[in-house]
């Protein structure tokens, strides 16, 4: 009985034990997943067929401006994933140390946030070649408090964003003029503390010269003129077991600057500050409003009549007419669904210039769509993608490939698996196959449409209210 007792004590301590190792060994893991970052590189990044890229949600960044995605970042790596061959897939994050973790955690692959490169932040990752260089300034409100020099520093209090090199710079402004001020770092984004000097919820507070040149377009009340760091290189991070992603980024900003393409990017976004100050302030800038269009009322009537997000509606409708009432197809459809004018007859739109009835008529074919596919695939998330593909190419040629998918033992309730034999009906092999009614398709662009979408909605989810 002794002997059962001390081996049942035995098993209990080591258990004990060995949770408790495994616990601190999985939370130093988490505390420094730089220390060994998931293995992925360029190759497993073509065969996944996108890259994610981390981004901010400011003026000179990522924003969503009349329904289209633009900013200086965004345009830059639209540009590199076009010339890797892959999708763009954004992640909107403004905490610089989560960004850091995502990356590390195989969750993200660039962190495109014009970084400046440091020895704190080189133990992370690794940085990309230049892309630019960026001094830091002081940012206050213009008026007869404004301070003109460094030693007006003292005893006053400066707000930034956490984690950016900011804290750095203003440390060694302290150390190397004897100069006693109170730093205090809060989560955000630049943007969000330049608002909150011109609302004068705070005094001050340091950002990037260029982004601070960009907002004083849009606040007349804004000082600038205090320089805190001269200007350095700035990059954008990346894993540091992934050279052969590092090198073709390399390889594309060399190319880039040599064609002339950043620094034309960078006058658009930098120095036109006339159409800069309308996109951001604009009502349907993210930036500035919750507007995607002038359009939104009606899109929120019919997604209500649909089941849908609206913003997912408006994915699709930007997606099919770039909001243009007036727009026509080579094929012949019109209207801010492009409908044919078989399915305007069918579902009666009389006049397809009408926003109203143009859409509600969409609407209505969605909803014949969605009854279609319902008891096939009941889960709504995974209906929505087929739904929006069969608006795309035709549910005829879906049901092809659901068919496919079914006979081939795919699972028939799975865009995924749907979508692999849907891009399949280019292949004799299968668009002859008995089952197949429809006969050839090119499905992989019905498949690239619904992505197109999907990424939009993610898009407008995350920078515009519901």
């Amino acid at each position: 009985m002794k002997k059962a007792l001390v081996g049942v004590f035995i098993i209990v301590v080591i258990s004990l034990f060995g949770v408790q190792c495994t616990f601190m060994d999985k939370k130093e893991v988490q505390q420094n997943p730089w220390e060994n970052p998931v293995p992925l590189d360029l190759d497993d990044i073509v065969k996944r067929g996108y890259i994610r890229a981390i981004v901010d949600n400011s003026s000179t960044s990522y924003y969503i401006y009349r329904g289209r995605r633009m900013g200086y970042e965004f345009e830059m790596l639209k540009k590199l994933a076009n010339a890797l061959g892959v999708r763009l897939h954004l992640i909107i994050k403004s905490d610089i140390q989560e960004a850091f973790s995502l990356l590390n955690k195989g969750k993200a692959d660039i962190i495109a946030m014009n970084l400046e490169v440091s020895e704190t932040r080189m133990k992370m990752a690794n940085f990309t070649a230049p892309l630019g260089q960026m001094g830091t300034v002081l940012v206050q409100r213009d008026d007869l408090h404004a301070i003109k020099d460094l030693w007006d520093l003292q005893d006053k209090v400066i707000h930034i964003r956490k984690d950016a090199i900011y804290k750095a710079q203003l440390e060694e402004i302290q150390d190397n003029y004897g100069i006693e001020f109170t730093i205090k770092e809060g989560k955000g984004d630049n943007e969000l503390f330049i608002q909150q000097v011109v609302n004068k919820k705070i005094d001050f507070t340091v950002v990037d010269k260029v982004e601070a040149m960009v907002n004083t377009t849009y606040f007349d009340n804004l000082n600038i003129g205090l320089e805190i760091s001269p200007k350095s290189d700035v990059a954008w991070a990346i894993r540091k077991n992934a050279p052969e992603l590092e090198f073709a980024i390399n390889a594309w900003v060399a190319e880039s600057n040599q064609s002339g393409y950043i620094q034309t990017l960078y006058a658009k976004y930098f120095k036109n500050s006339k159409n800069s100050y309308f996109r951001n302030n604009s009502p349907f800038s993210s930036l500035a409003g919750n507007a995607i269009s002038p359009f939104d009322d009606i899109i929120k009537r019919g997604s209500e009549d649909l089941g849908w997000d609206w913003r997912l509606l408006a994915s699709l409708v930007y997606k099919e007419s770039r909001f243009d009432t007036t727009a026509v197809s080579y094929a012949g459809a019109v209207g801010l669904l492009q409908l044919m004018p078989v399915t305007l007859e069918r579902f009666g739109v009389n006049n397809p210039n009408d926003p109203l009835e143009s859409l509600m008529g969409g609407v209505n074919y969605l909803k014949y769509l969605d009854k279609f596919w319902r008891e096939r695939i009941p889960e709504s998330n995974e209906r929505v993608k087929v739904i929006l593909a069969s608006y795309n190419i035709g549910h005829g040629h879906v049901e092809d490939a659901w068919k496919l998918t079914l006979k081939y033992g795919g699972n028939p309730q799975s865009w995924e698996s749907i979508a692999r034999f849907l891009q399949l009906k280019t292949d004799p092999e299968f668009y002859r196959d008995p089952v197949v009614k429809s006969g050839y398709a090119k499905g992989h662009m019905a498949v690239n449409y619904v992505d197109d979408i999907m990424i939009l909605y993610d898009s407008y989810r995350v920078l515009i209210d519901p």
